[in-house]
């Protein structure tokens, strides 16, 4: 399956099982497959304003986010990935990092350590780095991070002018550059390019 061919940069490749778990037979290329996806995530939007409670700091509920954004997609979708990556923790201890990142970020949360935007940021990036799923981190963590912050009472963020980023554009190497320095402990350029238009 040509899937993995032109893979965005900071994309997860997909191994062998997790390709397995396609569940369109029909789609041949990674423009296809990112166009699925995107009917799927659309989907999971209208979930999303269907719930009458929303509850991102859960672990269940988080999962259960992922399973909606990706579900039409992957057979593993809302699952935790069992198999190392380029990027990410060791997948041994991803259900141990999740409920203590979730943990982390409601503590803060309700001390008001940070800006509210700046707790969201951290919540994504960090997210980001546990990688807990096969595939589909970033948009997963950029949509739970807008969830979280209209919950404690701002909008959502703009991501750059698109929630997407799955095609190499100059906008996806951007995002990339700033979870690069997000990764060295400066969240300013994450920051910015949240705020973005």
């Amino acid at each position: 399956m040509g899937l993995n061919v032109g893979l965005p940069a900071g994309a997860t490749q997909l191994d062998g099982e997790e390709l397995e778990g396609l569940l369109p037979s029909h789609l041949v290329s990674r423009s296809q497959l990112n166009e699925w996806e995107q009917q799927n995530l659309e989907a999971a939007l209208h979930w999303l304003t269907r719930q009458r409670q929303h509850r991102p700091l859960e672990e269940s509920w988080l999962r259960r986010l992922h399973r909606e954004m990706f579900g039409q997609s992957w057979r593993w979708a809302g699952q935790y990935r069992s198999s190392d990556k380029s990027i990410g923790a060791d997948w041994r201890q991803i259900r141990m990092q999740v409920p203590a990142l979730l943990a982390d970020i409601a503590f803060q949360v309700e001390h008001q350590v940070d800006p509210v935007d700046r707790i969201a940021i951290r919540f994504h990036h960090r997210l980001v780095s546990i990688h807990p799923f096969p595939n589909g981190n970033g948009r997963h963590a950029r949509l739970i991070a807008d969830v979280l912050i209209e919950q404690i009472g701002a909008t959502r963020f703009s991501w750059g002018g698109s929630s997407s980023l799955v095609d190499t554009s100059g906008l996806r190497q951007q995002y990339i550059a700033a979870l690069q320095q997000a990764d060295r402990g400066d969240l300013g350029a994450l920051l910015d390019f949240a705020r973005a238009r």
